[in-house]
């Protein structure tokens, strides 16, 4: 049995569901899901080597190539971007956010960037207008906004987003709505790794979409809800409208495929908000290699 540690902040749903039907261990892998607090140590641990895999956005990867010089490459997609921009209550629209603290993860990676641009949309600067301050990874965003009121809004995605609104905190748009198609969550390895272990590679990814074409059937949404309820210890409420969101149309990929207009406009957020390239994004095939994934296709079902 060969041992795996996929890196994430967030268990993958897919991942959770291919380890309880058998799939990865009917493919010889014993799949480690390990989570951390933040990206900044998604991405360190996946490069040095402490982790096999890492599940999270995959900005995070333009971010690990471009800011580190890591030889890292995205291997397959896995999910849109079903975040909303959540508010404490007072907060009627995104204008009110002038002269308040605003959370994130890390503050110029992924889903900070989407705030970013949602601010930048109503004139506001960060530093100028607005506080982005670093805490933490999804959970620990909602954690914090309910206990400090002065954490006046943050990037929240389902199940966290669902539980804010059910609190009281309400919603000022989704990403769809306010900048577009979005790659959000996405599969990325380094590439030495994935060159010297293909096949284990190949036979995850497999093992993986089975996850995600489980997930999306809807004849298994019992099964999904009740998946979703124990594994992050949701209410029925809370898992029944999860599941609802993540099988919209910006929630999981049909196969777990990457979205390439979607990651195109990860890279020109990237370029807008950060001036990265000199506000001019380069063409996305530098960031991704779908061989292993088009070869694990090739070993399911139609």
């Amino acid at each position: 049995m060969q041992t795996l540690t996929v890196i994430c902040l967030n268990r993958p749903p897919a991942a959770v569901a291919a380890q309880a039907q058998g799939w990865f261990a009917a493919r010889g892998l014993d799949v480690q899901l390990v989570q951390v607090a933040t990206s900044d140590a998604l991405r360190a641990d996946l490069a040095s080597g402490k982790a096999d895999l890492a599940f999270a956005a995959v900005d995070n990867l333009v971010a690990m190539v471009e800011g580190a010089g890591a030889d890292a490459v995205i291997v397959m997609g896995g999910e849109g971007s079903a975040n909303e921009l959540i508010a404490q209550p007072e907060i009627r629209s995104i204008a009110d956010l002038r002269g308040r603290i605003t959370i994130v993860d890390a503050p110029n990676t992924a889903f900070a960037l989407q705030l970013k641009k949602m601010l930048m949309s109503a004139g506001l600067q960060p530093g100028r207008d607005y506080e982005l301050r670093p805490v933490g990874s999804t959970p620990i965003r909602l954690q914090a906004m309910r206990k400090q009121k002065e954490y006046a809004a943050s990037i929240l995605g389902p199940p966290s987003s669902v539980i804010a609104r059910q609190a009281g905190l309400v919603s000022l748009g989704t990403t769809q709505a306010l900048i577009g198609p979005y790659q959000g969550q996405g599969t990325f390895v380094l590439r030495r790794w994935a060159a010297v272990n293909r096949d284990v590679l190949i036979r995850y990814l497999g093992a993986y979409v089975q996850g995600q074409r489980w997930l999306m059937t809807p004849a298994n949404r019992a099964q999904v809800v009740a998946l979703l309820k124990k594994d992050s210890n949701l209410t029925d409420e809370t898992a029944a409208e999860t599941y609802a969101l993540m099988l919209g149309p910006s929630g999981y990929a049909q196969d777990a495929r990457l979205d390439l207009d979607g990651f195109r406009n990860v890279l020109k957020l990237r370029a807008e908000v950060e001036g990265q390239w000199g506000g001019m994004p380069p063409g996305p095939e530098r960031y991704y290699d779908l061989s292993y994934y088009t070869e694990a296709l090739s070993t399911l079902a139609p």
